[in-house]
């Protein structure tokens, strides 16, 4: 059955029905997941006139040890804020537009995924613009933000709505080819793994399709985060430097070259994988129990409809 297509057949209880295949829609990449975006974020704006750190390693090291482990987590709230609706947005979004677009292929699977992407975005800018502040300010009594609502309340104080959105369209070029991408790859994998209910090598083949479906949606569009991260730090701590995108990519390239725009990557991609694969296998080992218990029920419901007497 189609990642999608099998799953709106079904609506809950019947999601519990759902295969292995369909569990693309369930579970949408966690690529914001912590600890690893606190240093990714610092590494790629960083200035290259001063840099703070020598790389991932030596980011990890000097986060916690000034500010403790809870340096890692900083800026948590403004995601899991967001967490719920842009996962409604994106099962909602992918799964009504592969049924639109009328078959269940590869190709269809990009769209609808990329359709997704494009429309949380207008969630997932303003919480990864707070994200990015508060992961950049000063620690301590001094901060000038005490936490994700309070951020985007003076950004709108400051800027307007055009400030709260800052970075909307460099998201946008993010969000959209990538989670086509992760859609597709998840879906292409699942077929040529053959993730069917009853393989007794089901878990290890979710996890491989989902780790690199998450690698796979990174690399598509990783220059473009930096960018992204770039235009929402720009003014935090100075005057602003960059006038919109290409000069940005202008700025970054003839500063730094073309290796500014993989900073980071080493710690994004190592997450990547066991985040995303865990996630999938998680959410088949949880649906499996699910599907057990309602069969269960199921068959407890129709011994006691057996055992009734008949009215006849």
């Amino acid at each position: 059955m189609g990642t999608t297509s099998g799953l709106l057949a079904r609506v809950s209880p019947g999601l519990l029905r759902a295969g292995p295949r369909e569990l693309g829609t369930l579970t949408p990449r966690s690529h914001r997941t912590y600890p690893g975006p606190s240093f990714q974020v610092r590494l790629q704006v960083q200035s290259v006139e001063k840099p703070q750190y020598r790389g991932t390693l030596h980011c990890f090291q000097a986060i916690i040890k000034q500010e403790s482990v809870l340096g890692l987590y900083r800026g948590l709230g403004s995601p899991l804020l967001g967490l719920t609706f842009i996962n409604a947005l994106v099962f909602g979004v992918q799964g009504n537009t592969l049924r639109a677009l009328g078959r269940d292929s590869p190709l269809n699977q990009f769209l609808a995924g990329a359709a997704a992407g494009a429309i949380q975005c207008v969630i997932c800018c303003p919480m990864e613009l707070a994200k990015t502040r508060l992961q950049l300010q000063e620690a301590g009594p001094a901060r000038t933000y005490r936490g994700p609502l309070d951020c985007l309340a003076q950004i709108y104080r400051q800027e307007g709505l055009r400030g709260v959105n800052r970075g909307m369209v460099s998201t946008l070029l993010r969000e959209t080819p990538s989670f086509g991408v992760y859609f597709l790859t998840y879906d292409v994998l699942t077929r040529a793994l053959g993730c069917e209910p009853g393989d007794r090598l089901l878990v290890p083949k979710l996890l491989l399709a989902g780790g690199t479906s998450g690698i796979a949606s990174w690399l598509s569009t990783y220059p473009v985060d930096v960018v992204k991260s770039r235009l929402q730090a720009d003014g935090l701590q100075g005057a602003p430097r960059y006038r919109g995108i290409v000069d940005c990519v202008q700025q970054s390239y003839r500063e730094e070259g073309w290796r500014v725009f993989t900073r980071g990557l080493a710690s994004t991609l190592l997450r990547a994988f066991p985040v995303n694969a865990a996630t999938f296998a998680t959410v088949t080992v949880v649906l499996s129990y699910a599907r057990g218990e309602e069969a269960r029920l199921e068959g407890d419901a129709g011994s006691a409809a057996l055992a009734q007497p008949s009215s006849l």
